[in-house]
């Protein structure tokens, strides 16, 4: 569990403790009552009479990694994979997470890594595209002479009763 309302109901928790111990509750039955170590609150307590108050208890930002692209630069990416790679200077019309990396490093001087980049898009429900490839072995002439002369030879032909009975 993270974030910013985790880190809220850490202080909150922080605050109670502090306030219970100066009501006059003992540190070992705060420690126990909220299920931290006694350790723990004699920290908090320390932590407070240091400050000179509950300031000493606030959360603290923990802001992370910060984003390589900005909000509005995300949403370029995207527009981007909605239109053809052709349109980009690519020889064909697929995507795939080396040529994306290579335009956002091309337009903005920023690396990605390509695996990255693929858990990036699948995050933002975006599937990896798969071209279709023929076989190999296929023969279109073939195909076209069996379709005109076999496929309609071997299709069900209409029962003679359906016939005789209108």
């Amino acid at each position: 569990m993270s974030g910013q309302g985790f880190a809220l109901a850490l202080e909150q928790r922080r605050l109670l403790a502090v306030t219970r111990v100066s009501e006059g509750y003992r540190q070992k039955d705060v420690a126990a009552f909220l299920g931290v170590h006694p350790g723990t609150v004699c920290a908090w307590v320390r932590a407070a009479r240091k400050a000179g108050g509950l300031a000493g208890l606030r959360a603290k930002p923990t802001p992370g990694r910060p984003r390589k692209l900005s909000r509005r630069q995300e949403r370029t990416v995207l527009g981007w994979v909605a239109k053809p790679p052709t349109q980009f200077g690519f020889a064909n019309d697929l995507w795939t997470t080396r040529r994306l990396a290579a335009l956002i490093e091309q337009r903005w001087g920023v690396r990605f890594n390509a695996n990255y980049l693929a858990a990036w898009l699948r995050a933002r429900e975006h599937s990896p595209q798969r071209p279709e490839q023929p076989a190999l072995e296929r023969n279109e002439a073939a195909i076209a002479r069996w379709v005109a002369e076999d496929w309609p030879r071997l299709q069900k032909k209409p029962a003679m009763n359906a016939l005789t009975s209108c």
